[in-house]
């Protein structure tokens, strides 16, 4: 049996109850006194925790996208020094080499977008009832998503576009 009270006041009234329930009858035994807000917490406690462990792999993935991203364009750049270098020599100006570098991680990124929007399509159909009030195909979501990658991927790949844009044309076109 339970008893459903109703109060105005947020004050906590465990002994105002058990008096009221005693005085009808001092046999009837009390196991718990909850709060609405308390067994509401206790219903979504699972979901909760579930979406607070995708929360945190999530991070994670976006952690490790960003220093995938960045370590590609590392290498890229420095793969591509003597072409960078040539291109400076020839009197590319240094915000087309890092433009050429970021639009490259762009592309990378672009690539990886269409592929996760693909996936992630297909892999919400499986969480649709882990997700309060988000659709599998909520347009919404996945924008927010793909700008947040897009945001990653430029902080991500502006320490190599910038050390891209300083190669000394000298000293890149020497090393070879």
């Amino acid at each position: 049996m339970s008893l459903v009270v109703r109060t105005r006041t947020g004050a906590p009234l465990d002994a105002a109850l058990r008096e009221a329930v005693w005085s009808l009858d001092r046999s009837l035994p009390i196991y718990s006194i909850w709060t609405a807000r308390d067994l509401i917490a206790r219903s979504v406690a699972p979901r909760r925790l579930f979406m607070l462990l995708i929360a945190g792999f999530a991070s994670v993935a976006l952690l490790l996208a960003a220093i995938g991203i960045y370590g590609v364009m590392t290498f890229t750049v420095s793969q591509r020094t003597r072409e960078l270098g040539i291109r400076v020599a020839l009197g590319a100006v240094r915000q087309d080499v890092f433009r050429l570098v970021v639009g490259r991680a762009m592309t990378l990124t672009g690539l990886g977008l269409a592929i996760g929007v693909s996936g992630a399509a297909a892999a919400t159909r499986l969480l649709t009832q882990s997700l309060y009030g988000v659709r599998s195909t909520d347009p919404t979501t996945y924008l927010a998503i793909a700008a947040l990658m897009c945001v990653v991927m430029f902080v991500a790949s502006y320490l190599p576009a910038r050390r891209a844009a300083r190669v000394d044309p000298m000293i890149a076109l020497r090393n070879e």
